[in-house]
This record gives structure tokens, C-alpha cells and sequence, in this order.
């Protein structure tokens, strides 16, 4: 059963590496330290609004192109 916080890194990852991001160049500009970039694509932990904003700022993308993996389906299998 996958998390919120999982389907979130599967497309924070995805964006990062469509745009030729490291994970060190996206936390320079974001502001964010490089494990907490790791952390959230590892699932491992969730951002909040903000974070999701500055993310998709940096990697010009809309945020609901960083939310595209929460399908219905998808939803109805989360582990909240």
C-alpha cells in the first residue's frame, strides 16, 4: 500500500529528473538541505503547501504537475 508522502517523491523524482535536476541543485533552489530533497522522494517525508510551491517554482512546474500520481485509484489505496 503506497503513502501520500511515497506517491509524492515518485513525482517530485520524476520532475527533478525530466528537468535534469540534482537533488543538490533543486535544494539550492529551494532553500531546502539535500536530505530533506532526498527524504521526501524516498516517501520518507511530507511536505507541506509551501514546500510544494517552491518545489514546483523551482522546477517550473504547476503543483498539480507534482500531484499528477494521485489518481482516484491511487487514492483509494493510500495509507493515510
Amino acid at each position: 500500500m503506497q503513502t501520500v508522502a511515497g506517491l509524492f517523491g515518485i513525482a517530485l523524482r520524476r520532475a527533478r529528473h525530466e528537468r535534469g535536476f540534482s537533488q543538490e541543485a533543486l535544494a539550492g533552489a529551494t532553500g531546502l538541505s539535500t536530505n530533506f530533497v532526498g527524504e521526501m522522494e524516498r516517501g520518507q517525508k511530507a511536505p507541506g503547501l509551501g514546500v510544494i510551491v517552491r518545489l514546483a517554482r523551482a522546477l517550473d512546474v504547476s503543483v498539480q504537475d507534482l500531484l499528477v500520481d494521485f489518481t482516484d485509484a491511487a487514492i483509494r489505496r493510500l495509507k493515510v
